[in-house]
């Protein structure tokens, strides 16, 4: 396991280091330029590529199956109403603090509400998870795992995260419901994923396939570098001292919920519930900041819970295995 951590961990390592050493001699606009390009262009492409994979036959087998997408829906519902409740509890306490000529809760700006939100409920389930699950779960469960991945990272970020980002962005007054669902439908990532998933049977010229699937190490090298960047921006400690919240329901309370969920409910055996755990577990997901970069919510929130969570992912890893595996 220390092995297949340090082999996850490594390029991440790497990407954020340099983000961070390189920080000071790029211009202020290149974060947002790079997160809008990883919006438009190189996320679209990763996912093209992956989709393109289920046509192996390690995805053949599994395709059938309705457990792991019902349970990723589930844990994203149960990630949502548990941080809306937590940020429901911070805007009580903050008016009475403030009633009170008290300001050491200080309350959650709107933008900083939609970060708050994705950091805490959309995970790593892609690069981290799935570099992490083999080693932990057996073949069954692994398949779980997978499926968990594919569904969270179409349904996740480009369903739920967009409806996020957007409805957040705009004040209230100008939201409504066909607002968030114009911009779920126009979003690039989704309907790459579409293009790709159908055409799978579709042969393409060799130098294409081998491109495609050195995007997926490109885009996430840039989207590592993004996150360095922007931890290198980041002012103070605040934004840290706050992500210990969003970061913790990620990685400790949500997954708890869903094993408690899927071992005494739905009595899933032990391997199987660990692999929903571990991948409902995951560190705060870097499309979450790219999110951010394109819906100009708090990205200095959502650096520093991608970095607090993945930290708190070590401690926190043995104690799923001892309880859950």
């Amino acid at each position: 396991m220390t092995d297949t951590l340090f082999q996850a961990y490594t390029p991440l390592i790497i990407w954020i280091g340099l983000g961070l050493l390189v920080c000071r001699l790029l211009p202020k606009s290149f974060s947002k330029i790079l997160g809008r390009g990883l919006y438009w262009v190189g996320v679209p492409l990763e996912l093209i590529a992956l989709s393109r994979q289920g046509n192996s036959g390690q995805y053949q087998a599994i395709n059938t199956s309705v457990l792991a997408p019902v349970i990723t829906v589930g844990t994203l519902i149960i990630g949502l109403l548990v941080t809306l409740s937590v940020i429901w509890i911070w805007k009580l306490l903050a008016n009475q603090q403030k009633s009170e000529h008290d300001s050491k809760i200080q309350p959650l700006s709107r933008v900083s509400e939609g970060s708050f939100l994705l950091a805490a409920i959309l995970g790593n389930t892609g690069f981290v998870g799935l570099a992490i699950a083999p080693s932990l779960v057996d073949a069954n469960a692994l398949n779980l795992a997978v499926i968990f991945s594919i569904t969270h990272n179409v349904i996740g970020p480009f369903g739920l995260g967009v409806w996020i980002a957007s409805y957040y962005s705009h004040t209230q007054q100008q939201n409504n419901f066909l607002t968030q669902l114009r911009d779920i439908l126009i979003v690039p990532p989704l309907w790459a994923f579409i293009f790709g998933y159908f055409t799978r049977s579709l042969k393409l010229p060799n130098a294409v396939e081998i491109g495609l699937q050195q995007s997926i190490g490109i885009v996430i090298a840039c989207a590592f570098l993004l996150i360095g960047i922007r931890l290198a921006q980041l002012q103070g400690w605040k934004s840290l001292k706050l992500a210990l919240i969003p970061a913790t329901l990620r990685v400790l309370i949500i997954p708890l919920l869903v094993g408690i969920f899927t071992k005494f409910v739905l009595k899933l055996p032990a391997s199987s519930s660990l692999a929903m755990v571990l991948m409902s577990g995951m560190p705060s997901a870097f499309l979450g900041l790219i999110l951010a970069e394109e819906y100009n919510l708090d990205r200095d929130l959502i650096a520093s819970s991608i970095l607090v969570s993945t930290i708190l992912l070590l401690f926190v890893l043995p104690l799923w295995i001892f309880v859950f595996g």
